[in-house]
């Protein structure tokens, strides 16, 4: 066979590129299923000869016992995903009193039991009230957090107890009702990283007994509810055209609103890592976005970052004092735009007009 034939014959048995499946879904997660097994799950049924699913990841653990929002992210999508790892969280939660398991929820062993005292309304309100506002809160031993490389809850399985740092934490929203003598039912808002297991057993402790959680289904995520989630068996039933109607934008876990359309030109310069200088560009709603998220930033917190290489915008800024001068260089997350609306990804934009391209996406 001749070179010229090799090559032809090659290139018929070439494999086409596939598509990419990017975006978010939001799956109301069945109990008993792990959250990887459903993202597992997920990545299978948007799979195909010519889809690739195989990039995926959740934006935020939910223990097995526990139903509820998931929000999956798929292919570029995933580069976003922190936005909403970092998202405040809503839940429902079902207390039983008068036991604590060593799980801290249904799925554990009992391991101490202890009378329930009588309760009502009033004195559930009381103690919610109590749990308001930020706190400290120690993480349980059955979690994922890890100790020296190795999972918190493999110690506990091997029976051994380690010490775990508190972590801060914010109550912004509770309610406690009682269901009957023994049961109590817990809905709450919270910042990342709060075990409403602990939280349960804390409460339980300041009504003067133990408790574990019997159920719990997380309701919102960020800007994202329950009520625009698809049951994992619904997403089953369907082919995959209709699984794909149900994908949200790849921008879906950003939370934010500023944005910048950019020419031509610089959007080849920016996904090739290049600066821009869009100071011209930088005004009205855009100009006074940034000024206000330096402004927090700087209220926020003393020891916000500067870019090293950061340099004045011309003579006028030499006039500045430090703080102004901190505050002109103070990059901001912002949305990049091509001129046809398209979402390119982010940039961190500064009050000095400079442009760094941040996290982009591949079309």
């Amino acid at each position: 066979m001749s070179i010229a034939s090799k090559q032809v014959d090659k290139q018929a048995n070439m494999t086409p590129e596939k598509v990419k499946v990017s975006g978010v879904i939001l799956v109301d997660k069945p109990k008993g299923m792990t959250s990887q097994q459903v993202v597992s799950k997920v990545k299978y049924l948007f799979k195909s000869p010519i889809h690739d699913s195989k990039k995926a990841g959740h934006t935020g653990t939910l223990d097995p016992m526990a139903t509820g929002l998931l929000p999956i992210c798929l292919g570029e999508a995933t580069k976003f995903s922190h936005y909403q790892l970092d998202a405040d969280k809503s839940y429902q939660a079902t207390i039983l009193l008068g036991s604590q398991t060593d799980t801290g929820d249904a799925d554990g062993q009992i391991v101490t039991q202890a009378s329930i005292p009588v309760f009502d309304e009033v004195s559930l309100a009381t103690i919610a009230q109590q749990f308001l506002g930020a706190q400290q809160q120690i993480p349980p031993m059955y979690s994922a957090l890890k100790k020296d490389g190795k999972k918190l809850y493999e110690y506990a399985r091997a029976g051994i107890e380690v010490d775990r740092p508190p972590r801060d934490i914010t109550i912004k929203a509770i309610n406690l009702q009682m269901i009957d003598n023994k049961q109590i039912n817990l809905t709450v808002t919270c910042t990342k990283g709060t075990y409403v297991r602990v939280l349960a057993e804390d409460i339980a402790k300041q009504l003067g007994t133990l408790g574990h959680l019997t159920a719990l289904r997380r309701t919102q995520v960020g800007n994202f509810s329950i009520d625009d989630a698809i049951a994992l068996s619904s997403l089953e039933e369907h082919g995959l055209e209709e699984r794909q109607s149900w994908l949200l934008p790849i921008d879906a876990c950003i939370d934010i609103d500023a944005e910048l359309m950019l020419t031509e030109e610089q959007c080849a310069r920016v996904h090739m890592g290049q600066r821009l200088n869009v100071f011209d560009e930088l005004t009205g709603k855009l100009k006074d976005y940034v000024a206000n998220m330096v402004s927090n930033q700087l209220s926020n917190d003393s020891s916000v970052g500067i870019d090293d290489d950061a340099s004045t915008n011309g003579k006028a800024d030499t006039d500045l004092d430090a703080s102004q001068l901190l505050e002109h260089e103070i990059p901001v997350d912002i949305r990049l735009l091509n001129e046809q609306g398209e979402f390119l990804g982010l940039g961190s934009v500064s009050l000095n007009g400079r442009l760094q391209p941040k996290k982009l996406i591949q079309r």
